[in-house]
């Protein structure tokens, strides 16, 4: 992982798919697996154009997204705005969520707390 325990290189991990998630690539660079983490968990997610987060929640977990490049709608317990590069939003615990890429694409970071670790007990689907 790049030289160091601490230290993770988006290159040096694999890609995954999310659940619940649509043209998109996770990297989850701080977790348990790469560093350790048992209270945080971070990862950057690479989205395409019309693609993201369809309708969900994750009960006991808190959600911060950062904008790194791109645009997105976003709707949060009903009440939408749009993201761009520069600004973040959060997603209290249990609340419903969609995340829409309105960019040709965007990198986002996504912070969990404690960790979501793509574990399908920790996410509640809506539809």
């Amino acid at each position: 992982m790049g030289g160091s325990r601490y230290r993770v290189r988006q290159s040096d991990v694999q890609p995954y798919s999310p659940a619940n998630h649509v043209g998109t690539k996770n990297y989850r660079l701080i977790g348990a697996e790469t560093v350790g983490a048992k209270q945080v968990e971070m990862l950057i997610g690479e989205v395409e154009r019309g693609k993201g987060a369809l309708p969900h929640a994750h009960p006991g977990i808190e959600q911060v997204c950062y904008m790194l490049e791109g645009t997105a709608h976003v709707e949060v317990a009903g009440e939408p705005f749009d993201l761009a590069a520069g600004e973040a939003c959060f997603f209290p615990p249990g609340m419903p969520h969609i995340f829409t890429v309105t960019s040709e694409r965007a990198k986002v970071m996504v912070i969990y707390a404690p960790p979501y670790e793509e574990n399908p007990a920790r996410t509640v689907r809506l539809t």
